[in-house]
């Protein structure tokens, strides 16, 4: 077993176990904190957080973890584990049937190993570096979609409803207009899994964290599709916006951005 393999083999342990803690407490009342007006923190946040850090250091005592809760711990490895416990708090907490644990694994700032738990349905996605995308061991690739007029996209808005949220809004009208529809689910990482697998064919959005993206960008890859900013500049997970699609019709939706960003000044 290579040493990626084995770091697959414990990510999708830790992300397994965080979804098993996420599951149980569904239907059980939500002790909620706010750290905004709209961005919640659960208990089960939380505990999910530290279930996959014991995990992770139990194998990896060396390595670094950027968790959402719990923020870094910097051992000086060039190997950084970055956690979303629970990616779609606020649906988790009504209920609402979109969100994930998303668990990804960079060496020298190049994603290597992404595991994503999609949640309640409990399906895990994941990747190596160079070794292809799955969806529970299946293999899966990006949709053969060519035209923009015929895509489906999806989208996400931040908590803060500033300049970011309007310019965003623009964009959802722009597309919405011009494709099969745009579709917000409130969850970066399985809308990655999403394009990955094919169900939509792009994605963009604004307000994004490391632990939204660094697990699903690496599935979207070793799918077959690609990754960039939302101006067609490489992506690095520190970066504050994304676009994801099924390479067929990136360089139509930078275009399309492009036009947008002309008239509305679009932020970084």
């Amino acid at each position: 077993m290579s040493q990626y393999d084995h770091i697959l083999e414990i990510a999708k342990k830790a992300a397994q176990s965080s979804a098993e803690i996420i599951l149980k407490a569904l239907d059980q009342p939500k002790n909620v904190d706010f750290k905004g007006k709209t961005n919640l923190v659960t208990q089960t946040d939380k505990e999910s957080e530290l279930t996959i850090k014991s995990i992770i250091f139990e194998s990896f005592p060396t390595h670094t973890i950027l968790g959402e809760e719990t923020g870094k711990s910097n051992t000086g490895s060039p190997f950084l584990w970055v956690i979303d416990p629970l990616d779609g708090t606020t649906n988790f907490v009504h209920g609402y049937p979109s969100f994930a644990v998303s668990i990804g694994v960079l060496y020298e700032e190049q994603p290597i190993v992404g595991v994503v738990v999609e949640l309640p349905v409990n399906k895990m996605y994941f990747a190596v570096q160079k070794k292809g995308a799955y969806r529970e061991n299946e293999s899966i690739s990006v949709s053969n979609i060519s035209e923009l007029s015929k895509s489906l996209l999806v989208t996400g808005f931040g908590y803060e409803h500033g300049e970011k949220w309007k310019a965003n809004m623009n964009l959802f009208k722009h597309f919405t207009d011009m494709t099969q529809g745009v579709r917000r689910l409130g969850a970066a990482s399985v809308d990655l899994c999403h394009v990955a697998s094919g169900k939509v064919d792009g994605f963009w959005e604004f307000d994004l964290y490391p632990w939204d993206t660094a697990a699903g960008i690496l599935i979207v890859e070793e799918a077959g599709g690609k990754i960039s900013s939302m101006d067609g500049n490489p992506y690095f997970i520190f970066d504050k916006h994304i676009l994801a699609s099924n390479g067929s019709i990136h360089s139509e939706l930078i275009d399309e951005i492009g036009k947008v960003n002309s008239k509305i000044n679009l932020p970084e």
